[in-house]
């Protein structure tokens, strides 16, 4: 279903039920939505609140969903309408006259070509991967790939984090390890965190997804959908949960859940304390708070934190980037700590700027291009008062710190200071080498660079 039949089919339903068509507002919604766009983004092209975006897609999940017979969400929206336009298409020539939607292509009256949605492989119809992101370029992280594997594959893991800091390359690594780990599983689905829906919804969205594919083996049985930790004993399960940050507070330290999504908390404990053969990834800046950062092999979690790109790897950014010749490459890469997002950033500044290396390293200059300062002031914004105050302290040593030194200086408890410093370490904001602690050259201009302002 492409985007004109899929707004054209909402206002009839919409309309049936309200009497009005699709405001602007609704149709701006349905139409990001489609394209897979945040409420975030949504909210900027239209110039209006986040909150009210929000509240026009809950409004309109609502009334698809009473029309669809179906629980709609932003989530499952086009593949909702496409099962909806599929029964219109398999009952049309029943009863044509029965769904007064029948007609929602305008000009037909035949029904439209629709591609098959059971193709003859039947293990594709247990793969619902249409929110996992395309792959891209993909920069060498064979170790990482092999430690994913292993934990997934030998040793059953149920539980595993990918953490790191915007634009490290969590998704990417992600989306590679399911390329290659996909037919081990009898189900695998992708669900992208940006919308944030509440654990009901969450639940029955996998309910669904696992019921429906039965039915499809089975259609002449009548199966009862079974709670969700049935279906992760009954199969084997790959679970992928991108962008599980949302469901923590900003302001606060890292893996505090909102109010409104604490129910995970029981979620991420029953998929590790009860049997089951499944697997749950959870990517993100930050894990929940009763994953820790280092677990034991007598435990089902995993937490990869992940880091820079190596030498060769980064390498291949600049290349990727147009710049194959460049001189000190390994000090430009040493300074941007290989991270692929800000790499590509000071790339593209130096290529329109005709900068090269060596005059950008004069004097250990620190380049922060706007869409890098934007990427940061994401990842800053989100700390409490309480961490802004210790990444302030070490914005302004020259060398890596203490515990003793930073208690002395903060002039906080000890048991605070502790608290953020474990927090700040989560959201992969601090490095630690033995027992001295240390902010990434980018990070400390970033700060001073708050401060001038």
């Amino acid at each position: 279903m492409n985007l004109k039949e899929a707004l054209k089919l909402a206002d009839r339903i919409v309309f049936e039920k309200t009497g009005q068509h699709l405001d602007d507002l609704q149709e701006a919604v349905l139409k990001g939505t489609v394209e897979r766009e945040t409420y975030k983004h949504i909210a900027k092209d239209f110039d209006c609140s986040e909150s009210s975006v929000r509240k026009v897609g809950s409004e309109l999940w609502k009334m698809l969903s009473e029309q669809l017979g179906e629980d709609v969400s932003k989530s499952n929206l086009r593949s909702a309408m496409q099962r909806f336009q599929v029964s219109i298409v398999s009952h049309y020539a029943q009863d044509s006259a029965q769904i007064g939607l029948v007609n929602y292509c305008g000009e037909t009256k035949h029904p439209p070509n629709i591609p098959n949605s059971n193709p003859p492989n039947q293990e594709t119809s247990h793969h619902d991967l249409s929110e996992m992101p395309e792959l891209g370029a993909f920069f060498d992280r064979t170790p990482q790939l092999k430690t994913l594997t292993t934990s997934i594959l030998q040793q059953n893991s149920s539980l595993i984090t990918i953490t790191g800091g915007l634009g490290i390359g969590k998704t990417t690594l992600a989306v590679q390890l399911v390329q290659q780990i996909k037919d081990e599983f009898e189900y695998v689905i992708w669900c992208n965190f940006d919308t944030s829906p509440t654990l009901p919804e969450f639940e029955a969205h996998l309910i669904q997804f696992f019921s429906q594919s039965e039915k499809q083996e089975s259609p002449t049985t009548n199966q009862k959908a079974l709670p969700l930790i049935k279906y992760l004993q009954k199969y084997r399960c790959l679970v992928i949960l991108d962008d599980i940050h949302n469901l923590f507070s900003s302001g606060e330290l890292a893996g505090k859940y909102q109010p409104e999504y604490e129910e995970y908390r029981s979620l991420f404990k029953k998929i590790e304390k009860i049997s089951h053969q499944s697997c749950f990834l959870l990517i993100g800046w930050e894990p929940p708070k009763e994953v820790p950062q280092l677990t034991s092999q007598n435990t089902p979690i995993r937490t990869l934190q992940l880091t820079g790109l190596d030498t060769a790897a980064a390498r291949e950014v600049l290349r990727d980037k147009g710049l194959a010749e460049l001189d000190n490459c390994e000090a430009l890469i040493h300074r941007y700590q290989g991270n692929p997002l800000w790499l590509k950033s000071v790339a593209t500044l130096m290529q329109e700027l005709g900068i090269g290396a060596t005059d950008l390293l004069i004097d250990d200059t620190i380049l922060l291009p706007e869409d890098l300062k934007d990427v940061l002031h994401e990842q800053f914004d989100r700390t409490s008062e309480l961490e802004k105050q210790v990444l302030s302290l070490l914005a302004t040593e020259n060398q890596p710190v203490n515990f003793a030194k930073l208690l002395q200086n903060a002039q906080i408890s000890s048991s605070d200071l502790l608290n953020a410093l474990q927090s700040l370490s989560r959201r992969c904001l601090i490095e630690k080498q033995e027992s001295l602690y240390t902010l990434s050259p980018v990070l400390k201009q970033y700060i001073k660079t708050r401060r001038s302002h």
